[in-house]
């Protein structure tokens, strides 16, 4: 029988908007081993310039639709094995469009445990059943006294009644286009609701927003909806999928009028339909209810965590992506109070020259000494650059590096507070051990941090994404999942950038297209053993680097001043020939025409295509002549943070802060604004315009001026806004209460019943473990201003 589905290339050119054809060119590719950065970049002719974007959205969707298909096969070989397999069962199983559509139309063929069903059809109750389904005139305990059967332990009428029922709730349950229907509608209508367990209140007080709270299950934000299911899962808050109360306290019930149409069946007075009745109610009651309260919350669960992940890929790609300082010496400052501020200086390869302890703070407040100290380093090793960790004594750290300056103005370094997330982690790591078997954990910190300002991506690429801390409820998450969205951030972003393969370390090199980790430990051996590579070509004497990795990865590494001039370029070396035949044509040699901007931009890229490379890699080729090697990060800049303010205390409503985005969630966005504790600027108030998605104007990284519009000291919360003109008092003020005196985030006792009665107009979103009352009153307006439109 043909299959009545479209093919899987047709599914996904449609969702990726693209021809079928250039589908199929990506899927063969991709099935030949090539990855994705390489066939972005150096295969647009043959998929019509799929860009990455588009290719990881092919291959996701390539492996779930593959995996689908698979499923179909399964389920079709089982059910023919079975002797069940009819025409019309083989056509919905073929056109089925998901995973989920396919289990449901398999649900009753799935071999399964011996229910009560399965026992009442051994002891011939199935007639009953559908006799009194067929025809409700007739009267069950009449019809009922021909099927007892002492044998099979059914000794009366009620006995074989309730068999019967067994039976017909069952096979409703198992109805694929019932479960669809239920499904649809329950998700539209439904709302999750938790409540505080019991004598849980103090345990569970970070989840105080949700003891009593219900929203709609279709529109509940992903951070909410995360939020809601960690509670659950420390045992403090009780999640339930509930209908408002004027539809589950509607006559016929809902669900339960929905199973009646489904079987059509209606209440019309005859001698079976109470009875009927009945069977409909416990096939809601109890066959489904738990099933679709399961399910759906799974989905809402799923949702949430595609859309958690989806954040955290955004942040860590602007993380990576983040302008670097330059390969210049740097002294890298790991802050510290008991301990010592640790302190280590890098050279411009990033290569450790020299590391130690100073005390700057209380106990010892050995300020003068630690000056001292820091100062002979720089001067000894022509430091440019101080990066400070921002843990705990940072801004006295910082104060610290501002005195240094002052006292050594003809160094002209430059101080910057650098994002230190993660690198406690790396230094504890296996990497961090072979790369400084004789250095101390703490000194391994400072180094980090010190290679974090040269460049981001070359240091943040050693360490685990999930521990990089731009996420948002990023532990709660499938890790799979994770774990496969971000490598595909990494990949791109270190791929986009592309390496010195003479000082690239070895998990850098891992993530270049075509490379693993075995393969980059033997380029970085080969490299130590025979020198510097001074070609491309010469990566091919590399154990195991073989003709297909060497074309996947040869674009990505560069040879700076190699043997061929564009060695050091993104021109791929297969396309060689063709700078050199556009060279050839207007005499001049290849060194002559890189960087001549004029004479480039003169040039038709249509005279110099060829068979093999067409127009794009043409383009490309004479783009990279222009500007070669170009770095797609944009140039560096640093906070500045302000004199004085150093600490929450300091910390005053009204003041305009300069700081750096840290973190970009679904609600909004944090800032370091220098005081150890980031602030919330509420996505209502990061733009004088309605902002549906803050990512549309912040990313991790930027450098952003925010106004202090209320400070929480006992609970640790600033809440910022970008809106620079606002008061701060006006601010909080609309925050305090709504009209009946109520946080606008306090929950309501007519909470579930308002929800289902206003089902069309969105709620406020609030952070996931609350928010003060500017953030409230901020997202309050934002929704008013979303319904006025």
């Amino acid at each position: 029988m043909p299959n009545p589905r479209p093919s899987i290339e047709v599914i996904i050119a449609g969702e990726v908007q693209c021809r079928e054809a250039q589908v199929r060119a990506a899927v063969a590719l991709l099935d030949e081993g090539a990855t994705v950065p390489f066939i972005a970049r150096y295969r647009k002719e043959v998929t019509g310039g799929l860009d990455d974007t588009q290719l990881r959205t092919l291959d996701e969707r390539l492996r779930y639709l593959r995996e689908l298909e698979e499923r179909r096969a399964a389920i079709l070989k089982s059910i023919a094995d079975q002797e069940k397999l009819t025409p019309q069962l083989e056509t919905e199983i073929l056109a089925a469009d998901s995973k989920t559509r396919l289990e449901d139309l398999y649900l009753p063929y799935r071999p399964k445990r011996r229910t009560k069903a399965q026992i009442a059809r051994e002891a011939g109750l199935e007639p009953l059943a559908e006799a009194l389904l067929a025809d409700p005139t007739l009267d069950p305990q009449a019809t009922a006294q021909h099927y007892l059967n002492p044998e099979h332990k059914i000794g009366s009428t009620s006995d074989a009644l309730d068999g019967a029922k067994q039976i017909l709730m069952e096979g409703f349950a198992e109805d694929a286009d019932l479960l669809t229907r239920l499904r649809t509608w329950l998700w539209e209508h439904a709302v999750i609701r938790s409540r505080v367990g019991e004598g849980k209140a103090e345990e569970a007080s970070k989840f105080r927003d949700y003891f009593d709270h219900a929203e709609p299950l279709a529109r509940t934000p992903s951070h909410r909806a995360l939020a809601l299911f960690r509670g659950r899962k420390e045992g403090v808050l009780r999640v339930t999928m509930a209908l408002p109360d004027e539809l589950e306290n509607a006559r016929p019930h809902p669900c339960e009028a929905m199973i009646a149409n489904c079987i059509r069946w209606s209440h019309q007075r005859r001698a079976a339909d109470d009875w009927l009745q009945e069977t409909v109610r416990w096939t809601w009651r109890v066959k489904l209810a738990v099933h679709m309260e399961n399910e759906l919350l799974g989905r809402l669960r799923e949702l949430a965590e595609a859309d958690a992940i989806a954040v955290f890929a955004r942040n860590l790609k602007a993380l990576l992506m983040a302008p670097p300082a330059g390969m210049r010496a740097t002294m890298g400052l790991d802050p510290g109070l008991r301990t010592g501020v640790k302190a280590a200086v890098v050279d411009h390869t990033g290569k450790l020259l020299a590391h130690a302890t100073v005390f700057p703070h209380a106990p010892q407040k050995r300020w003068d000494a630690s000056l001292a100290e820091l100062g002979r380093l720089c001067q000894q090793h022509g430091v440019e650059l101080i990066a400070i960790g921002n843990g705990t004594a940072s801004r006295e750290t910082d104060r610290l590096a501002g005195e240094l300056l002052r006292k050594l103005p003809a160094l002209r370094m430059q101080k910057v507070m650098v994002n230190e997330s993660g690198a406690s982690v790396y230094s504890a790591s296996e990497l961090a051990a072979r790369e400084f078997p004789e250095l101390d954990v703490s000194y391994r910190g400072a180094v980090s941090i010190a290679r974090r300002l040269q460049d981001p991506l070359a240091e943040l690429v050693k360490i685990d994404p999930g521990s990089i801390g731009v996420g948002q409820y990023q532990h709660d998450v499938s890790q799979v999942q994770l774990a496969r969205s971000l490598d595909a951030v990494v990949e791109d972003c270190v791929n986009a950038v592309g390496v010195d393969v003479n000082t690239a370390s070895a998990p850098l090199l891992a993530r270049i297209a075509g490379l693993n980790g075995a393969l980059a430990n033997n380029i970085v051996a080969y490299r130590e053993e025979h020198g510097a590579f001074g070609s491309r070509k010469a990566l091919l004497k590399v154990p195991r680097l073989g003709e297909k990795t060497f074309e996947q990865a040869a674009g990505f590494l560069r040879i700076m001043r190699g043997q061929h001039p564009l060695d050091g370029s993104a021109v791929h070396p297969e396309a060689y020939g063709v700078a050199e035949r556009i060279a050839a044509r207007h005499g001049r040699r290849i060194e002559d025409l890189i960087g001549d901007a004029d004479f480039m931009r003169r040039l038709n890229p249509s005279d110099y295509t060829c068979e093999r490379f067409g127009l794009p890699t043409v383009k490309d080729i004479l783009g990279e002549l222009e500007k070669p090697g170009r770095d797609p990060r944009p140039e560096f800049r640093a906070a500045e943070f302000r004199e004085g303010v150093e600490e929450l205390k300091d910390l005053k409503p009204g003041m305009i802060l300069e700081g750096t985005v840290t973190n970009v969630t679904n609600f909004g966005a944090f800032v370091d604004v220098g005081v150890h504790q980031d602030g919330l600027v509420h996505i209502s108030a990061l733009a004088d315009r309605f902002v549906r998605d803050p990512h549309e104007v912040v990313s991790p990284g930027d450098i952003v001026r925010v106004k202090v519009l209320e400070v929480d000291l006992a609970r640790k919360r600033i809440a910022l806004t970008r809106r620079l003109d606002e008061s701060a008092a006006a601010g909080v003020g609309r925050g305090a209460g709504n009209r009946d005196g109520q946080r606008p985030d306090a929950p309501r006792k007519d909470r579930v019943r308002d929800s289902g009665r206003r089902a069309g107009q969105p709620k406020p979103e609030t952070p996931p473990s609350g928010g003060m009352a500017a953030l409230f009153a901020e997202a309050r307006d934002a929704a008013r201003r979303k319904r006025g439109r």
